[in-house]
């Protein structure tokens, strides 16, 4: 978004931090599903139950060294546009954020049947990134590793920004986001550490053919496992030949 030049004001500034803190709290409503984004203002909040999943490239900080910037803006560019086109395609994400070589997403789920197709997500975009490692490697470029993180539970959905700049976003606080980003950092990071991790939470609410493709990692207190899309899987073994 293209921001709109307003010359800092230190004394409306203060002004407005005042405005924020003094607001009221009634404002702040309870929601079973997660509300259009056209109710929100910067007055007001809902607390939603949601589920989050992140996934990042493991070790991304050496890729910088590795590759000239033609070569690893393209790797970058199909990494991350794919990522979000498996996110948004799902009709329960509501929103899709993308920061450095992680891509996040909220997914509303009111219902129990929901979580599992979340957890669909999370193992469509593992063979998402098999199949991406053999065009790169088509390429030339070495294959990246990455980790996915799922988690449910309660968060904050809130407008944040600077109101009459035109930048605003919504902004997810909560549990929920942390324990999904904590559990894509821990994914993939070692040989006892699987691709896919979701929280214990979430893992209770998945149907029993799902929790049959994980298990316990007691060290990082989740469920784990390197499951993968079957449809994906075939198409990759009939047309990915080395």
């Amino acid at each position: 978004m293209e921001s709109k030049y307003i010359a800092y004001d230190f004394l409306k500034s203060f002004d407005r931090i005042d405005e924020i803190l003094s607001g009221s709290d009634t404002n702040y409503e309870d929601a079973n599903s997660i509300p259009a984004r056209s109710q929100l203002t910067f007055r007001n909040g809902f607390y939603v139950n949601c589920s989050a999943l992140f996934i990042d490239i493991r070790k991304s900080s050496e890729l910088a060294g590795k590759y000239k910037r033609p070569t690893l803006a393209k790797l970058y560019r199909a990494y991350v546009s794919e990522c979000v086109a498996v996110a948004s395609g799902n009709l329960l994400c509501a929103e899709v954020s993308i920061v450095g070589d992680c891509v996040s997403g909220v997914f509303n789920t009111p219902y129990q049947t929901n979580i599992d197709h979340v957890f669909s997500v999370a193992f469509t975009l593992a063979s998402l990134i098999k199949t991406l490692n053999y065009k790169l490697r088509m390429h030339d470029i070495e294959p990246i590793a990455v980790g996915i993180g799922v988690a449910y539970g309660r968060a904050l959905m809130a407008k944040a920004g600077y109101s009459g700049s035109q930048i605003n976003d919504v902004v997810w606080i909560g549990e929920v986001v942390n324990e999904a980003s904590h559990l894509a950092a821990y994914a993939n990071s070692s040989w006892l550490d699987k691709e896919i991790m979701v929280s214990r939470v979430f893992y209770d609410n998945l149907d029993d053919n799902n929790k049959g493709l994980l298990e316990l990692n007691a060290d990082r207190d989740c469920y784990q496992g390197n499951v993968i899309n079957l449809a994906m899987e075939a198409w990759y073994n009939t047309n990915c030949k080395d």
